[in-house]
Order: C-alpha cells, then structure tokens, then sequence
C-alpha cells in the first residue's frame, strides 16, 4: 500500500536501537527506551502560508532524523511499525 502523508506531516521509520552499552553489557528489550532517532520515508506537500503560497518542506525522503521521545502517532502499515508526525516535530537532520 502507498501511503502519502498530507500537508506538513511526515512518515518516519524508527531506527533500531543499540543492544550493547559501550562497557559490552546486554541491554534487555525491556530496558530498552524507544530511539528518537529516525529515517524518512515520506513526505507531505508542505504547510500553507495564510495567503496560501506553500511552505516546501526541510525533510525529504531518506533523510536520518533526530525527533522528541514523545513525538509523533505510531501506526502500522505493511506490517511496518512507522510514526506521523508533523515536520516541526523534527528537531534535525543527522548528517
């Protein structure tokens, strides 16, 4: 299924986290915090200014990202775990 998220939101592949601390222990899943960090996968259009000229967005797809822990509504799609989330929801891009 193609999915196309509308307007400033943005459709986010939640990179794995690490299973190891840089001492060698095993991190258990439950101890775990869910990485804020990220890849796009797709883009909306862009936010509309009042006069209704678009804003094009910062992001585009393929690009790793840094986002809030908080941030975004997790939803399933192909069987994929994937975030929505507003492009201001986005603190950077990793370069």
């Amino acid at each position: 299924m193609a999915f196309t998220p509308l307007h400033d939101r943005v459709l986010v592949r939640r990179l794995e986290g690490e299973d190891k601390t840089k001492g060698g222990l095993i991190i258990p899943d439950t101890a775990k915090e869910k990485p804020a960090e990220g890849e796009v996968i797709s883009v909306g259009e862009g936010a509309r200014k009042d006069s209704g000229e678009l804003i094009a967005p910062a992001v585009k797809a393929g690009d790793r990202v840094l986002f809030g822990k908080w941030s975004g509504t997790e939803v399933t799609i192909d069987g994929k775990e994937l975030l929505i989330m507003k492009e201001s929801d986005i603190l950077g891009i990793i370069a």
